[in-house]
Order: C-alpha cells, then sequence, then structure tokens
C-alpha cells in the first residue's frame, strides 16, 4: 500500500508520516519517503526528474522490489549519496508533490493537509534557518503553480488542518 501526505511546505506533513510510521509499524513493514530528499535543488523541484523518481518508486512498490536512489545534498547544492528505498507493506510518501497525478494510480490513500502559505513558511524557517527565505519564497510560488496544474487538494482522499 502506497499512502502519500501532500500539502504546503509547513504544514506538518513529516509530523503526520512519522506518527503514522510510529502507529503500524508493530503490525506491518513501513518505510517513509522524504520529497526533500528527491527534489534536485532549488532550480526546479517539480520538474520532470521529480516525476520520473516517483513513478519508478511507485513502480518498484508495486513490484516488491527495492529501488536505490540518489538522495539530494541540500548543504553542497548537489546530487548526494545513494538511499534503497525497501520492499515495504506501508510505503508513505510525504512532501509537497508527492500527491501528484503521476502515481495516483498506485496510491491507496492521500492526505492532503491544509495550511496558510505564509504560516508554513514561518514554520520551513524557524526549523530550517532563515538564510534560505529567499529561496523558499519561490519555492512557495512554484508549489502553488504545481498544485493548481496537479489539481492535487481536490484529488486527496482525506483533508486535515495543519499539524503543529
Amino acid at each position: 500500500m502506497i499512502l502519500t501526505i501532500d500539502g504546503v511546505a509547513g504544514a506538518g506533513k513529516t509530523t503526520l508520516a512519522r506518527y503514522m510510521q510510529g502507529e503500524y509499524e508493530d503490525r506491518m513493514s513501513v518505510y517513509i519517503v522524504h520529497m526533500d530528499d528527491l527534489y534536485d535543488g532549488w532550480s526546479d523541484p517539480f520538474g520532470p526528474a521529480l516525476e520520473r523518481k516517483l513513478v519508478a518508486i511507485a513502480a518498484a512498490h508495486n513490484e516488491k522490489r527495492p529501488l536505490e536512489l540518489t538522495k539530494y545534498d541540500w548543504i553542497n547544492d548537489c546530487p548526494g549519496p545513494a538511499f534503497i528505498v525497501p520492499s515495504v507493506e506501508l510505503l508513505i510518501i510525504e512532501g509537497v508533490g508527492s500527491g501528484q497525478s503521476s502515481i495516483r494510480e498506485f496510491v491507496e490513500t492521500k492526505i492532503w493537509i491544509d495550511l496558510e502559505p505564509i504560516v508554513g513558511l514561518r514554520r520551513v524557517l524557524a526549523r530550517d534557518g532563515f538564510e534560505i527565505e529567499e529561496q523558499m519564497r519561490r519555492f512557495l510560488q512554484q508549489q502553488e503553480v504545481h498544485f493548481v496544474q496537479e489539481g492535487t487538494r481536490a484529488a486527496a482522499d482525506f483533508h486535515l488542518n495543519g499539524l503543529h
């Protein structure tokens, strides 16, 4: 089973994913894929490369096989180390863009978390540092375009309000 958790940056997607992992890991194998590991940096986070990675993850999960990917190195702004997405019973893909249309056919449950983007921005900057404010403001614009193009919110099975 694949479950996605999407919504604006800073809405609490990672928090919900970790909570769900804790709730289910005693009954089944669970793994979380973080979208931050999949983006190709700030320049084109929602481009074709991201779609290819998500489709590969979903296909590998459907075929019950592990998949090796490259994690993005945000500090050095380049591709980083490899990591393995294992074959598990519950795969949680969390982060902005996780609910995109290219993988919806593989996804059993799609969750959307609502939050005012400016509140999310404040949360992200408090968490990750104010030196990324310029990049985050561009990211917020890109995420909004992505959400509109993809119809992500409307496609979700469940809608939640921003988590703390």
